[in-house]
């Protein structure tokens, strides 16, 4: 098969051994090209890949998650790239029906259907990242963080300079492949609990930092999603004080800071013209690289 599964691993000697045993028993290590991407593990994480038929890839320091899914894509050699958790969450079953779809689509997402294993303390972070990317996306998202998924090597090996090097990797792939019209495959899956180790995220420190790359990736690919509203905001304000200071206060003339207001507001549509504009060249560049 035309494909390279990239596993990116950190301080997970307890988990990734059961992982590879399950893929090269399902026989994935003679179908596929297996890369471990090993994100500087100060256990023995190296020394149990070391014993499997697989390639292994080391970061000399912890870089991120995102960090090592880069290394894996961009050292990989074939035209199909599926990333899975070293963390017990995936089994090498799984990867059958995104394989099959791989051909048809730019990218094939597992989505974890219900019933699948969820930590409860995310979820409310978890659903106000939904809201806010549903948003700006102007659709219904996938399951848009889950760890297992394949690419069209080309087509994120374009985007790895705005991919995050931490955990927001597949938050910020899935965005940018439905702001570039991307086509996106979904297969149902069931994800399992972690093996081994605490998760590394943390929902306050970590959610937050989502956030801020959904805005990023939408000042990225759709910058009026952002200064549009906030323009509208700040000039019905700026008109509704004129209002008050010509009816309501009587004075014979508008206030100063409507007028502010007012001009702020007109600044905010065209710097966020200018910027859809320059999105729009970077949307062209991305397109001529296909």
């Amino acid at each position: 098969m035309n494909v390279s599964i990239i596993i990116p691993v950190f301080n997970e000697e307890a988990a990734i051994g059961a992982t590879l045993e399950g893929l090269i028993a399902a026989g994935w290590n003679t179908r596929a090209e297996i890369l471990v991407v090993d994100d500087g593990s100060a256990d023995a994480t190296a020394e149990v890949v070391g014993r499997y038929p697989v390639r292994l890839l080391r970061h000399r320091v912890n870089r991120g998650y995102g960090a090592a899914l880069k290394t894996g894509i961009r050292a990989a050699k074939t035209d199909h790239v599926l990333i899975m958790d070293s963390d017990g969450q995936h089994t090498a079953e799984m990867l059958e029906d995104i394989v099959r779809q791989m051909p048809h689509y730019d990218m094939v997402i597992g989505d974890r259907a219900a019933g699948s294993h969820q930590v409860r303390s995310r979820k409310f972070g978890k659903w106000i990242i939904r809201v806010v990317g549903e948003y700006l996306v102007e659709q219904k998202l996938p399951d848009y963080n889950s760890g297992l998924r394949s690419f069209d090597r080309q087509a994120i090996a374009n985007l790895l300079h705005v991919m995050p090097n931490g955990f927001s990797f597949s938050t910020t792939s899935t965005l940018a492949f439905i702001n570039l019209g991307r086509t996106i495959g979904i297969v149902p899956i069931q994800a399992k609990p972690r093996v081994g180790r605490p998760s590394n995220v943390r929902p306050t420190r970590d959610g937050a930092k989502t956030l801020m790359l959904l805005l990023r990736i939408v000042m990225l690919f759709n910058p009026m999603k952002i200064f549009l509203p906030a323009a509208g905001v700040m000039g019905i304000w700026g008109l509704s004080v004129a209002v008050y200071d010509i009816v309501v206060s009587h004075h014979a003339r508008v206030s100063n800071g409507a007028v502010t207001v007012m001009v702020f507001a007109m600044l905010l549509f065209f710097i966020g013209l200018l910027a859809d504009q320059i999105s729009m060249l970077n949307l062209r560049e991305q397109a001529n690289e296909v």
